[in-house]
């Protein structure tokens, strides 16, 4: 087993093909083919299933690929260890958040001490932020609530509670407050399962005796704000992440009140060494205190 290969085959399944990989690596398509062939033929393994043009991984290519992202992990880190300064000044972060709007304060103050730093942001719920993470696929996550393991380090955002909210011309509109006698009798809009904004919401509800069904099901935070503009429903989201929109109206829900969304930012305990993920939570931590 060589390095080249499990490189070739690092890429191939990352990428999610050979033409990709060879971009990547900057290497011709047949040499990426073979590397990964006589890593299958050396160890008489089958670890991808070619079928017209696709690559799919085996189940032993799953599994070789979760050691192999921790390699490469590794390699990079030490990478970051020996040019720590160049690290700060050209080096990238990936943040996978369940609101981008507990990051903006940090990312303003962020970039200004390191404008060098490329960041990106994708959105995702609590359960693939942190297979993100444990998969090395992102570097930093935002989410709800931190997880019982000691995996993870973080550092605290702030709280708020969850609110229900509706279109400007809804018949709730002008209601003060909200029960869960009345929200069950009115079309609900969720979040899907995995949310835990709407996990936390069913908890509190099934306290009050109440089970809410939701009318429209709907993948992210702001499919759900648009259906709800529409007129199709009540859809709810932590106070700190509703935002200014004139199109809707943000109601109090009873018995919601103590269930407090909590917002912290979190990475692998065993990369809270890498020098940008560490400034990037110092920076964190100081917007937090302030």
């Amino acid at each position: 087993m060589r390095y080249v290969q499990l490189r070739a085959f690092h890429n191939v399944a990352i990428c999610g093909g050979f033409s990709r990989a060879a971009e990547e690596l900057r290497l011709t398509q047949p040499a990426i083919s073979d590397q990964v062939r006589r890593l299958e033929e050396e160890y008489d393994v089958l670890l991808f299933n070619r079928h017209k043009k696709q690559v799919v991984l085996t189940q032993a290519g799953e599994r070789l690929l979760e050691i192999t992202r921790r390699l490469f992990d590794n390699e990079q880190q030490a990478l970051d260890l020996l040019s720590e300064t160049r690290a700060l000044r050209s080096g990238s972060l990936r943040i996978v958040a369940d609101a981008a709007h507990h990051l903006l304060n940090i990312l303003g103050r962020f970039r200004q001490r390191f404008p060098g730093v490329r960041i990106t942001v994708r959105a995702g719920n609590t359960e693939t932020i942190i297979d993100s993470l444990y998969r090395y696929e992102a570097d930093l996550g935002v989410i709800g609530e931190v997880p019982e393991t000691r995996d993870f380090e973080h550092v605290h955002l702030g709280a708020a509670p969850i609110i229900a909210f509706v279109a400007v011309h809804h018949p709730l509109a002008r209601e003060k407050v909200l029960t869960f006698a009345q929200l069950i009798q009115s079309p609900l809009v969720l979040r899907e399962r995995g949310s835990r904004t709407r996990a936390k919401l069913e908890e509190a509800a099934a306290m009050a005796g109440v089970s809410l069904q939701p009318a429209i099901e709907a993948e992210g935070r702001e499919a759900v704000r648009e259906i709800v503009a529409s007129g199709a429903g009540v859809g709810f989201v932590s106070a700190a992440e509703f935002g200014e929109d004139a199109r809707l109206v943000a109601i109090p829900v009873a018995g919601a009140e103590a269930v407090r969304m909590d917002e912290a930012l979190i990475c692998l305990r065993e990369r809270r060494n890498g020098k940008l993920v560490q400034a990037f939570l110092e920076v964190a931590g100081e917007v937090a205190r302030s």
